[in-house]
């Protein structure tokens, strides 16, 4: 019997052009008709294991692995303003391994005469107040001015796989390709307030790589304003016209910590409600006492957009700056940031070496079981666990 040619065989120069130098073993697809000419381009082919032979990918070499960087490339490649390095640089201190830890420390040591020359600015706002097309607008238009911005969108994390779930750098697409700007999504990690634990490092990296306005994106939600807040030199807050519930829940906690206001999506059917809105925060925001001293509050409306309003809002920024150095506030209140971000690592540390304790991981799960069964109350559990660490 007679082998079966395979189905439609790479035709012939003669029949109907160059076959395109198809090996004698490439198949057609299922899908493509009988009768299909070169027309059709697609082919199924063996992968390539060598030159002259052919093999299954799975049989293929892995790809080769990346150099491991040492301090001394990360360092250069970050005063060279190397995107990429900058990038695995703040891969390196995002990571849980020690070693890893190790080094991020050194390489912070050795950056942080670069650092501090960069203007930190803080941006939140409720749920649906266009925080990353604010962003967006307002990075672009300071591209456009001539600095460099970095970006940091600290995205909560997904409970499944634990990565970004907004993904703003695909979202911030026209600031993206801006060649002065630097996009970080970072998830959460499941930290208090959905802010990412080495966010401040970052920056210090995103500084030395000569980017001098840094804009901090929170979730939106709950404590991580607090703690941007803690981070940042001045904070912004959006809101949105018509919010209402929202916007009163937010005004005791958030609007205590803004120094500036804005009034977001002011363009089309809605400017109107959005100047209604802004004059109601500029009545609140006269009974509030400043976020920070010596600092009027103003409120603003802006369409992210279109982009009007968002020069205003530059430009009320750098008010704020201003007013801030004369007065000798903006480098008090870094001085205390850099004490609080100090404590707020020890406690941190602590927190790991007591979950790490020996005694303590073989005495836990017993305590929670007897707490969860109304055996022993929370607060003599908690004594019992302590004590044994510190021994």
């Amino acid at each position: 019997m007679s082998e079966q040619p395979a189905k439609n065989p790479p035709p012939s120069e003669h029949e109907h052009g160059p076959a395109h130098n198809q090996p004698a073993t490439a198949e057609r697809p299922d899908w493509v008709p009988d009768n299909a000419g070169a027309a059709f381009a697609t082919w199924v082919v063996e992968g390539v294991k060598k030159e002259g032979e052919f093999a299954s990918p799975a049989q293929s070499a892995p790809p080769p692995r990346r150099r491991r960087l040492s301090t001394d490339d990360y360092v250069a490649g970050i005063q060279k303003r190397d995107t990429a390095i900058l990038a695995r640089a703040i891969t390196l201190i995002e990571s849980s391994a020690a070693a890893h830890q190790e080094q991020a420390q050194q390489l912070l040591a050795r950056i942080l005469p670069d650092t501090g020359k960069s203007m930190r600015v803080g941006i939140t706002g409720i749920p649906g107040a266009g925080k990353s097309t604010a962003i967006e607008a307002l990075g672009t238009h300071l591209c456009g001015l001539g600095h460099r911005v970095a970006v940091l969108a600290v995205d909560p994390s997904s409970t499944v796989h634990g990565g970004s779930i907004l993904g703003d750098k695909v979202r911030m697409e026209k600031l993206s390709r801006q060649p002065g700007a630097f996009i970080r999504p970072s998830p959460s990690s499941g930290s208090l307030g959905g802010v990412a634990r080495k966010s401040r490092e970052t920056m210090l990296l995103c500084e030395a790589a000569g980017y001098d306005i840094i804009i901090v994106e929170t979730v939106g939600v709950g404590q991580s304003e607090v703690t941007v807040r803690s981070m940042v030199d001045c904070f912004l807050l959006l809101s949105i016209a018509g919010a209402g519930d929202e916007v009163q829940g937010i005004k005791k906690g958030i609007m205590e910590l803004a120094d500036i206001m804005v009034v977001n999506k002011a363009d089309g059917d809605n400017k109107i409600r959005a100047m209604a809105a802004r004059a109601e925060l500029e009545r609140v925001l006269h009974y509030l006492r400043p976020a920070t001293e010596g600092w009027t509050t103003p409120a603003l409306t802006a369409s992210a957009v279109t982009g009007d309003g968002i020069a205003k809002v530059w430009e009320t920024v750098l008010a704020f700056f201003d007013a801030c150095r004369t007065s000798g506030i903006l480098a008090e209140r870094r001085r205390k940031q850099a004490i609080e971000w100090t404590h707020s690592l020890i406690r941190e540390a602590l927190l790991a070496d007591f979950y790490h304790d020996p005694a303590v991981n073989a005495r836990l799960p017993h305590i929670e079981q007897a707490v969860a069964n109304g055996q022993k109350p929370s607060l003599a559990a908690a004594r019992e666990l302590l004590a044994l660490w510190k021994k």
